[in-house]
């Protein structure tokens, strides 16, 4: 009998402690490499604000912004480890995944941001999110960063401006050919090191959005930009399918409508950023912002649009006319 109760005890005790287990806070780690006051640092910030109203002791999000502790370039590896849970890498950085998400390196694909958003939420681009799944990850939405400006040490107005200069860009293919089709230099270098890099006079220029050579402060090493719209920096808010299929249902829901509220203000903050930023860069009298009239900028395009057709085996026709078919 005294066996028996104890049993029951026993029994009682485990069962009591199991939800206890079930309840451990989910710790969710969100690393990303610039700064906090950027369209991502504050979609980044929002985004750990909601779950902690939302989900308090259930989920928390830690954000760790300026390459605090992983570079974009390692953030993917370590994300497959298990090492963080979310990050937002630029679509760029997709290469070692998926081809398909070289669409967004193409020059001159899109004529503004409302093109590349009719993109993103139609067939194509929403296919897209799930490019990755097989190597692991998955696509959570879309962050906007903005359109491409050239930055550089000396007025960049034409093609042949460039011609012998080194320029920083991300680790992609097709940037290299971009630059490489107007007789450039392309150094695939980390975010982290550009302002040092131009400093130093180590490259003579750059391609950044207004937010980033603002909040980076690109614009007080560099003395002239050009406003040429040439391309794209958007990011890829993405997770490990292991750490997304483990979440509990209920907890993977209001996780997903957390991050949409944050895209939402961060994609908000980016595009007034776009129009703020450069502003304040045209104030500062460090860089002298450039305009291309027509004609120089379809010299531009001219020299750069082959760079689609080198491209286009990897990344699918099919995909680059609905990308095409969204300027309309």
């Amino acid at each position: 009998m005294r066996l028996l109760t104890a049993g029951v005890a026993l029994a009682a005790i485990l069962m009591a402690a199991a939800p206890v287990a079930q309840a451990k806070e989910i710790v969710i780690k969100f690393s990303h490499v610039v700064a906090e006051n950027t369209p991502k640092g504050q979609m980044a910030n929002k985004f750990r604000e909601l779950v902690a109203e939302r989900l308090a002791g259930k989920a928390r999000v830690e954000v760790y912004p300026s390459s605090q502790l992983f570079s974009d370039s390692k953030v993917l590896e370590a994300m497959l480890l298990g090492d963080v849970q979310i990050a937002a890498p630029s679509l760029s950085k997709f290469k070692k995944y998926t081809k398909k998400l070289q669409v967004y390196d193409l020059p001159f694909l899109f004529k503004d941001m409302d093109a590349v958003s009719k993109f993103q939420a139609g067939p194509a681009g929403q296919k897209l999110l799930l490019s990755a799944k097989k190597k692991g990850l998955i696509g959570l939405g879309y962050l906007h960063n903005g359109l491409k400006q050239l930055t550089a040490s000396k007025p960049l107005k034409v093609p042949s401006d460039v011609e012998g200069l080194k320029f920083r860009i991300q680790p992609s293919d097709v940037l290299q050919a971009q630059f490489e089709a107007v007789k450039a230099v392309p150094l695939k270098k980390p975010f982290s090191e550009v302002f040092t890099l131009l400093q130093t006079k180590a490259i003579d220029g750059q391609e950044n959005t207004w937010s980033n050579i603002y909040s980076k402060k690109f614009f007080e090493v560099q003395e002239y930009a050009t406003d040429s719209n040439h391309g794209l920096i958007d990011y890829l808010v993405v997770t490990s399918v292991e750490f997304w299929d483990g979440l509990p249902a209920d907890i993977r829901t209001e996780i997903k409508k957390a991050m949409d509220e944050a895209i939402v203000l961060g994609n908000k903050v980016a595009a007034e950023k776009a129009i703020s930023d450069r502003q304040k860069v045209i104030d500062s009298n460090r860089t002298k912002v450039l305009q291309l009239s027509d004609d120089e900028r379809a010299q531009w395009v001219a020299a750069m649009k082959p760079v689609w057709a080198k491209f286009e085996k990897q990344i699918g026709k099919d995909l680059i006319d609905a990308a095409v078919a969204s300027n309309n």
